[in-house]
């Protein structure tokens, strides 16, 4: 059976992290953010405690990846710390509803940003079928249908291929940020007054409320870090990595941190909190665009629009790469469809993988909403990652012996700490979206008939 080859380096490793993670929801959950926490501050610091723990996480699982640094990345080593059931719950959460949701969200993104530049034709109904309106904002569905198929194209030529378009993103990415956050931070049509002012609208959250207003708030911040576990899925791919992908999750992420925390200072510096409170009307505006029209009028909007359209292409791009991975090791281990082990002879791709993936999240960008997709989708992945801080602390006691290129820092305390956010985490959204809630499990509970029907073929 052809594998995949070692190919990438630290360097791209790192950028990988870096563009899987920037996508779109830092230009646009400071709305619905805005709207739980009423206060410029309090969403500030919603971001850097989401930083944090996201950080906590990717250590976490660096330590795991240094182990483990086999394709498939969670899916491999859960069989190792919780056996082949939870294994394969977790690859099928990823194929139902986790991995395929986030590409699906990414290019549904850059439609609306695409559309925001250059408006398309207004197709489309509010009729629904089963209560899911499937041909709503339809020239925004379509154009995310082709983006997803367009890129599923360039990743089955090659990973190298799609690394190097993920590495030249990254670099016009990195850039544009930069020049927003000075350009934003010196612009005299900012205001101190913003960054210190609550919302005149609603009131400021306190006490029992506050700590409820944080964890939902926490969905639109964890969105926007989502993606930090996506590295350990080429792990394969990867040269040296057990030393370069430890060091790829810790300094991508803090990367990311420090870009989000002073993009959220430029968003609240320019414009009052009430005005973000007030966009959760109009779903099809986007903050970060919002801010630069403010700044510059039209050509800012035109240009931080244009940098929304390259993150999320370098997201989808790299979600799309990374995560077919995860098929490819299943049906390796003959816990998926066979055919998804395929390695193409002459790109060396998992070509069946990729475009299974693609299928799944062109139906998912036309099942729901943007919002939706995004919060069942932190609720049920925050399931797993939790799984996985609890693994290093297994793991540290039941086998000790195993070779650890690197420690996560601060042990136990930091596992620890982020697998009790976790379960907090799943808690809250049980009590305050049942919705999403009872969507999320649902999908995952597919694969446990999937699950007896793989074991009974395979016998």
């Amino acid at each position: 059976m052809e594998t995949l080859k070692p190919k990438i380096g630290l360097r791209s490793a790192t950028f990988l992290v870096v563009s899987v993670i920037i996508g779109s929801g830092v230009f646009k959950k400071m709305a619905p953010m805005a709207q739980e926490l009423g206060s410029p501050w309090w969403v500030i610091l919603c971001w850097i405690l989401a930083g944090l723990i996201s950080l906590a996480g990717a250590l976490s699982t660096a330590e795991m990846v240094s182990m483990f640094p086999n394709s498939g990345g969670e899916y491999f080593y859960f069989q190792k710390v919780y056996g082949k059931f939870f294994a394969f719950i977790y690859g099928w959460s990823s194929f139902a509803v986790i991995k395929t949701a986030a590409i699906s969200a990414l290019a549904y993104i850059f439609a609306q940003s695409f559309n925001s530049l250059f408006p398309l034709p207004n197709w489309g109904s509010d009729s629904s079928i089963l209560g899911i309106a499937l041909f709503q904002n339809l020239s925004i569905k379509l154009l995310a249908s082709f983006l997803i198929l367009l890129l599923t194209l360039l990743n089955y030529r090659g990973v190298q291929f799609a690394e190097k378009l993920s590495s030249i993103l990254t670099y016009t990415m990195l850039a544009g940020i930069c020049i927003f956050i000075f350009f934003g931070l010196s612009s005299s049509k900012g205001s101190i007054e913003n960054l210190t002012q609550a919302s005149k609208t609603i009131p400021t959250p306190t006490g029992f409320d506050l700590m409820k207003a944080l964890f939902i708030a926490s969905l639109g911040a964890f969105w926007g870090y989502e993606g930090w576990n996506n590295i350990a899925y080429i792990g394969e791919e990867v040269k040296n990595p057990k030393k370069n992908l430890p060091l790829a999750l810790g300094i991508g992420t803090l990367i990311v941190i420090v870009s989000y925390v002073f993009l959220n200072m430029v968003f609240v510096y320019i414009l009052p909190i009430d005005y973000f409170i007030g966009l959760n009307a109009t779903p099809n505006k986007i903050a970060a665009v919002e801010v630069a029209g403010q700044m510059s009028g039209h050509i800012g909007m035109a240009l931080v629009a244009s940098l929304i359209l390259v993150t999320t292409l370098n997201s989808t791009n790299s979600s799309i790469l990374m995560s077919a991975r995860i098929l490819y090791a299943m049906a390796r281990d003959k816990m998926f469809f066979h055919k998804a082990a395929s390695v193409h002879p002459t790109y060396n791709t998992p070509d069946i993988a990729l475009f299974i993936q693609a299928f799944w999240a062109i139906a998912l960008v036309f099942s729901g909403s943007f919002d939706q997709l995004t919060d069942m989708l932190i609720f049920a992945a925050f399931l797993f990652y939790g799984s996985t801080a609890l693994g290093v602390i297994i793991m540290r006691i039941k086998h000790p012996e195993i070779e650890r290129s690197y420690k996560v820092i601060g042990y136990p305390f930091v596992p620890a700490i982020f697998f009790l956010f976790c379960i907090a985490l799943f808690i809250s959204t049980v009590v305050n979206q049942p919705g999403e809630a009872i969507w999320g499990l649902s999908l995952m509970a597919t694969g446990v008939p999937m699950y007896l029907w793989l074991q009974k073929r395979a016998k």
